[in-house]
């Protein structure tokens, strides 16, 4: 079976990439790490484009495409480490009133932790009554933990998103990395020159089209075992991604002002969220 995307969905992507460059590039993502707030507008702007309605049938107001073009615009928004309970919303869309045009901001309980509970208006999929604040690694991932906390919800379609967005953040950062190996130089020569720099970003490419293989075949089959593979490969990719390039970045990678942390730490939180990595070992080695 090919798995080549069509020209519908590459325009697809295209069009998202746009969008969230145009809406949410640099500037963007860092004014939001510095507000720590959920920017409305955009949710809306989202909304507006169909973003959260991509899986929705056209009867019920929505664009009516499927899991695997759902992928494609998650992938984008892993790229620009687009804030928010994305993931929550996106399934909400039909349920509840609001969400599919941005209007609603949507989370979940899905497992002990709960994302931007502040800034939601419905929370889903369990009782948050009595959670607290917890610190978050990630800047731009508000987190409360419930209790008692319970095991990660097992929703195929969130984890393969979730997996999605894993992808566009190790794509983005073995962009980031073979770009700044050109660019740097180290005794007269660009570092990516240099064997040990070209290892890395050679196995950053390696881990992520193979993750990219396994979340795009996933979204055809919607196999639960598919699906846990793809997430277990593209945790991988986006944070093992996320280490190496800090490593071609040197010392300049693990400054504030450089974006490389921010991806890493939003791989650590996206691999505990929904079905995690342990969860989806666990899977996978049931299956065999």
């Amino acid at each position: 079976m090919p798995f080549r995307l069509d020209d519908d969905q590459r325009a697809l992507r295209r069009g998202v990439r746009e969008l969230l460059q145009g809406r949410f590039g640099r500037d963007a993502l860092r004014a939001a790490v510095d507000a720590g707030t959920l920017d409305r507008k955009l949710w809306r702007t989202l909304g507006d484009a169909g973003f959260f309605a991509l899986s929705l049938p056209e009867a019920d107001g929505g664009v009516g495409l499927g899991l695997p073009e759902a992928v494609l615009a998650f992938e984008e928004a892993g790229r620009v480490l687009l804030p928010g309970p994305l993931v929550a919303t996106h399934l909400a869309a039909g349920h509840v009133e609001g969400a599919a045009e941005g209007r609603a901001v949507v989370t979940a309980v899905d497992g002990p932790l709960v994302e931007w509970l502040d800034a939601a208006d419905v929370v889903r999929g369990g009782d948050a009554r009595g959670a607290r604040p917890v610190r978050s690694v990630d800047p731009l991932t508000p987190l409360h933990r419930v209790e008692p906390g319970g095991p990660a919800r097992d929703d195929p379609v969130a984890v393969l998103l979730t997996a999605a967005e894993q992808l566009g953040s190790a794509g983005r950062t073995t962009e980031m990395a073979a770009r700044y190996a050109r660019e740097r130089e180290q005794f007269g020569r660009p570092i990516g020159a240099f064997q040990a720099v070209a290892h890395l970003c050679a196995e950053m490419l390696a881990r992520t089209e193979v993750a990219r293989a396994a979340v795009y075949a996933a979204a055809v089959t919607a196999d639960p075992v598919d699906v846990a593979a793809a997430k277990l490969l593209a945790d991988e990719a986006a944070v093992r991604g996320a280490r190496d390039c800090l490593q071609v970045y040197g010392g300049t990678g693990f400054t504030w002002e450089a974006d490389v942390h921010l991806h890493l730490k939003r791989a650590w939180v996206r691999s505990r969220r929904w079905t995690g990595t342990a969860e989806a070992e666990e899977r996978c080695a049931a299956a065999l």
